[in-house]
């Protein structure tokens, strides 16, 4: 659970989940910041626990995204295989062991203004989860996802405990499609880019 007082203004994508192109506009967002063509590994970290509300919105997320076909993506963190407080070191340190140098998108729930509840984040560098509850833990990603569940500000352990399920499930697969249409588009993403590439090699020989 990631806090969010201020819904900061350096985060590059703010989305409504109840918006109509939401997930395109998601998938747009990533595209923008994960690299457009690389060797790297592209890792989806889904942070949460499904013991408290607010905070399912990770292994919501991951276990909507294990019923699609996201290659050339990887996720984890999921309801059976959750990544949490208790285990996340661990999980980052597997991760990397099992993927050389990957590209990591972490994906948390978060905490923020009451005008801001049920607004998907997407920016570059890492989340931090914990934050909310206030544990030191260790900060996930290159880019991050966040999905604002509910408000911050007071007795925040008993606010994620009493968020709305609707809610969670409703912005879980949001961010769930507009990752599965990013994994649609990257690829076309790549052919383009070789082909500008070839094209601009052409041009200078």
């Amino acid at each position: 659970m990631n806090l969010n007082f201020f819904d900061r203004k350096g985060s590059l994508v703010k989305i409504n989940h109840e918006d109509d192109m939401a997930a395109s506009k998601l998938a747009e967002g990533i595209l923008s910041l994960i690299p457009a063509y690389t060797a790297r590994p592209i890792v989806f970290v889904c942070i949460g626990t499904d013991r408290s509300t607010g905070d399912s919105l990770g292994p919501l997320i991951g276990t909507f995204l294990e019923e699609k076909s996201i290659s050339p993506f990887t996720v984890y963190g999921t309801l059976d295989d959750p990544i949490h407080a208790v285990n996340l070191e661990e999980q980052l340190a597997e991760i990397k062991q099992k993927h050389f140098n990957p590209f990591i998108v972490g994906i948390d729930a978060c905490l923020g203004r009451l005008k801001s509840v049920g607004t998907i984040q997407i920016a570059s560098g890492p989340v931090k989860p914990g934050a909310g509850v206030n544990k030191e833990l260790p900060e996930v990603g290159d880019i991050h996802i966040t999905g604002i569940v509910n408000v911050s500000g007071f007795m925040e352990f008993f606010v994620l405990q009493n968020t709305r399920l609707n809610l969670v499930v409703k912005m879980a697969k949001t961010i769930a499609n507009g990752i599965h249409e990013t994994s649609v588009l990257l690829p076309r993403q790549q052919t383009i880019n070789e082909f500008k590439w070839d094209f601009g090699q052409e041009q200078t020989t």
